[in-house]
């Protein structure tokens, strides 16, 4: 079983002046090219969304540096 530390969270605000396919884009580059993918979703009032994504730690690599 997985826990919240088998994994890293990026949360990422979208505002409501995007388009749906321009943040459906925008979230499919990040998946492809990244390794994120879609963890949890909200949307509010005004159409702003609030987008929370995650991924596999990686063992052995410290946090903020790029091998």
């Amino acid at each position: 079983m997985e826990t919240n530390d088998d994994f890293e969270y990026r949360p990422l605000r979208i505002d409501p002046s995007m388009s749906r396919a321009a943040a459906a884009t925008m979230l499919a580059v990040r998946a492809e090219f990244s390794g994120w993918e879609l963890a949890r979703v909200l949307k509010y009032s005004d159409g702003t969304r609030r987008v929370w994504l995650r991924r596999k730690r990686s063992p052995g690599l410290l946090p903020d540096l790029t091998p």
